[in-house]
């Protein structure tokens, strides 16, 4: 498991208030939505904005394969290493 991997779970579970959840309870490869984690669309709102404040990278929707990136946790982490370059 990356760093960024790391930062993103907590990410995760600490804009979203998972007062349950341990990074260690994070698939990196389980989906985000639906069957995986079971997050929804506001949590695709608040979770993007968090990556843009932590992380200085904006998703944009209209652009980039939203789906795509926030399919996983590893699908997020190569964005946002990819994006920082």
């Amino acid at each position: 498991m990356s760093a960024t991997e790391i930062e993103i779970k907590r990410l995760i579970i600490d804009t979203l208030m998972l007062e349950d959840v341990d990074i260690e309870d994070i698939n990196s490869h389980e989906a985000l939505f639906g069957a995986g984690l079971g997050l929804d669309s506001i949590d695709a709102l608040e979770l993007g904005l968090a990556i843009r404040k932590k992380f200085n990278i904006k998703i944009d929707s209209e652009k980039d394969d939203v789906a795509r990136i926030f399919a996983s946790v590893a699908a997020l982490s190569q964005f946002i290493e990819s994006a920082q370059g």
